[in-house]
Formats: structure tokens, sequence, C-alpha cells
């Protein structure tokens, strides 16, 4: 594993500035990399399922959605069959069409509500990173943090990672940051405890 210390920056001219200042002090390419990540709930190229394998509140939303479109569309079909002398025989496929459609609606809507939701107080924002192996880079840990906070950064962490072929290859995005910087880390220190 290796210690990596990484910078977000909500804007992508800070994180220009981040690397240009890296650069300065030395760091080779090989030894930085720069990626955008993702809003919270956008991450669903990752290999484990996303952010949709995480989240707590739609593990059960598809089965509530078929028992809901099941109930709807037995409901809809009985509202047809009352409607057909009106409507004539369309009114069942109708009926059956709009029940099974709101049921599972409902149904989804159901189950996520009574769901534990996940915490949002560790969900990783979405920004431009700038993450550095410190060990290739031959600076220490707290003079990288300080040009990323310099630089800008709302955040800066420290990770153990792999790194491979000049970028930070096992970095999750759903995985809540250890915070050591930044303006986000100051903004919570701040904070009066509950």
């Amino acid at each position: 594993m290796t210690t990596i210390i990484a910078g977000g920056f909500e804007h992508i001219s800070k994180a220009e500035d981040a690397i240009a200042r890296l650069r300065a002090a030395g760091v080779n390419d090989e030894y930085y990399c720069q990626f955008r990540v993702n809003p919270p709930g956008e991450h669903q190229g990752l290999a484990l399922g996303g952010d949709h394998a995480e989240s707590a509140g739609a593990l059960h939303a598809g089965a509530g959605a078929t028992k809901g479109a099941a109930i709807g569309a037995a409901i809809g079909v009985a509202a047809g069959v009352i409607a057909t002398p009106l409507i004539g025989p369309v009114g069942i496929a109708a009926g059956a069409g709009v029940g099974g459609y709101t049921g599972s609606l409902v149904g989804s809507l159901g189950e996520v509500s009574s769901e534990r939701q996940p915490d949002h107080s560790f969900v990783r924002p979405a920004e431009a990173m700038v993450a550095v192996n410190v060990e290739g880079s031959m600076l220490p840990g707290d003079q990288i943090a300080r040009i990323f906070e310099e630089s800008g950064a709302h955040q800066v962490e420290s990770a153990q990672g792999t790194w491979a072929n000049g970028e930070w290859s096992d970095f999750d995005p759903v995985t809540p940051p250890n915070l050591i910087g930044g303006k986000d880390f100051r903004e919570h220190q701040l904070r009066p405890s509950a």
C-alpha cells in the first residue's frame, strides 16, 4: 500500500494551480494524477455496482414496485370490468395498465421510505481531485497538504491505496475521506460538538 495525499477542489482552475505548485516543488508527472469525482449517486461505472449497491434506501424498491404493480393491475381490472358497460372492453385493459403503473410507483416509494436512509454526513462532493503518491513524490505529506490548501482545496485527505501506472487505481468515491486539511476540515473543527 502507498500513502496518498489528495486534494478536492470545487473548480478545475484551483486543481490546475495545485498541479503547477507540485511540479514547481519537484514532483514528477508519474507521482500525481488528476481526475473528476462525480456527484453522489452517479458512480454507476464502479465494478462493485456504484452508489446503488451502497444506497440503503433503494435496496427493496424493485420488489415493492413489482408487488405494487400486481395489486394495482388487479384493482385496475376490477375497475375496468365495472366500467365496461360505459366504455366497452377497452376499459379492462386501460384499467389494468393505469392500475399497474400507479401500483408500481406507490409500491416502490413505500419500500424506499420505510428503509434506513444513508448517513449524508459522509457523502463525498463532486470535485476535481488531485492525488499524490507521497513516497514517489519525495515531498513530506504535510508539504503536499499545504500546497493543496494554498491552492484552495476544500478537502485534503490521506489514504492508503494502490498507485499503478501513474494513478490512484483503487480510489473509491463512496468511501468517506480521511480528512487532514482543507476548508471543510477547518469548518468541521470549528463547529461545537453536540
